[in-house]
């Protein structure tokens, strides 16, 4: 009897020792929100896109506005800035004038420009590509319109500044003579529109005149259709009204005609460097103006098989691989640009695309102002990213992958990659 109290008096210890720990656990500390009220979170929500507003000024600024960021970016996306729209003997201008921002104008000096922005805690930044430039700065949303009219001054191409910015178009050429990756670029281009035409020409070359600068300035960097795009503001009416007074004395141009669609010649390029023990190469399909689809197309390569990209103009995928393996690398590109993709790829490239742009609209002020002024110098306005990707259909998807030949282009020890027109 003894032995049998013993047993279930063991047996009941754990289940105390259980209790008791089941009591102690269920006690909790008391919020800190309740015991000190205003206190802030320590898991903030995410940014979000706010909703944009979209408005054109008498001057033919396209402006768009959204209100969640916290900090303002201000940027001016120029259209037809980029080195697709030089003309005969301007070679180099897109990226010389690129180098020219934020330089003297307007009566102001370089050094008056860039003091005003830093004093006031700007961080400003300038790029631009084969299709646009765009030039901005992220600021206190206080500070915004104050800073604003320094985007688009009249440039006065003094003479040092111009040498300023060919050092820094040297340097910017140097850097990019030593990337595979960007010598593959610009080869990708030349092999899908021509060398010689506007869009295949090579973006990395500074050699055009000062006439040769001012003249593409003076019609690329223009108000008329230049997008603006601003995040963190709260009154999109007054911002307008601002601008409005804030741009009165900038160059307005002509306005930038909309280009001819550049011709897909699905041509070949190849810059042979022996020794160098690896092949890179690129096969790039045609894409229409919508960098939308461009992206839908770009997630299909990838679910199909290969590392894929987009840019303006095209989408395609890329490998490298050792010299010696180079034409089984270019057999498995070959292999994902000529087969369509299935309804189920479809689908998911769909979503992995509107997520990947969702994410990195919300990923900063400076990536949210992009997001805004791309999809509005494309389309003419701007709802949501969500709506761009769900306005894309099948059909135009399917479109670009399987309306053409693919354009290749390759770099490096090329002794073992075939010729296009042999596969």
């Amino acid at each position: 009897m003894a032995s049998a109290v013993g047993r279930l008096l063991t047996a009941a210890a754990p289940r105390r020792a259980a209790a008791q720990t089941a009591i102690r656990c269920s006690s909790a500390m008391v919020s800190p929100a309740v015991e000190f009220p205003g206190t802030p979170s320590v898991t903030p929500d995410p940014t979000k896109v706010g909703t944009p507003s979209v408005s054109t000024l008498s001057n033919g600024l396209t402006v768009v506005t959204e209100s969640s960021a916290a900090t303002s970016t201000l940027s001016i996306t120029y259209p037809g800035a980029g080195s697709s729209g030089e003309e005969i003997g301007e070679s180099g201008a897109a990226l010389l004038n690129k180098c020219m921002n934020f330089k003297a104008g307007s009566g102001l000096s370089s050094l008056v420009i860039l003091r005003n922005l830093e004093d006031e805690g700007a961080a400003w930044f300038t790029k631009a590509d084969r299709s646009s430039a765009t030039v901005g700065f992220t600021c206190a949303p206080d500070k915004a319109v104050t800073l604003a009219p320094l985007l688009a001054t009249d440039c006065a191409f003094e003479n040092w500044d111009i040498a300023e910015a060919k050092e820094n178009a040297k340097f910017q050429i140097a850097e990019a003579a030593e990337s595979a990756q960007v010598t593959l670029s610009e080869a990708i281009y030349a092999a899908a529109f021509g060398a010689q035409t506007v869009a295949g020409r090579a973006y990395y070359s500074a050699d055009a005149s000062k006439e040769a600068m001012m003249a593409f300035r003076g019609r690329a960097y223009g108000l008329k259709g230049a997008v603006l795009a601003a995040t963190g503001v709260s009154d999109h009416a007054s911002f307008c009204s601002a601008m409005e007074e804030g741009y009165s004395e900038s160059p307005v141009g002509e306005g930038v005609p909309a280009a001819a669609a550049a011709s897909f010649m699905a041509g070949e390029s190849r810059v042979h460097v022996p020794g160098m023990g690896y092949a890179h190469v690129a096969l790039a399909l045609g894409v229409p103006s919508s960098s939308v689809v461009g992206s839908v197309a770009k997630h299909c390569l990838a679910l199909m098989g290969s590392a894929s990209f987009a840019s303006s103009g095209l989408v395609g995928v890329y490998a490298t691989a050792p010299s010696g393996e180079a034409s089984g690398m270019v057999d498995t590109l070959l292999s994902t640009v000529s087969k369509g993709p299935s309804a189920a790829v479809l689908k998911r490239a769909k979503a992995l695309a509107k997520a990947e742009a969702v994410f990195a609209a919300e990923s900063g002020s400076v990536a949210m102002a992009d997001t805004m002024a791309k999809l509005v110098a494309e389309s003419g306005s701007f709802t949501s990213v969500g709506a761009a990707f769900d306005s894309v259909s099948d059909a135009d998807v399917k479109a670009v992958l399987t309306g053409s030949k693919p354009a290749m282009a390759a770099v490096g020890d090329l002794s073992s990659v075939p010729y296009l027109a042999s596969i």
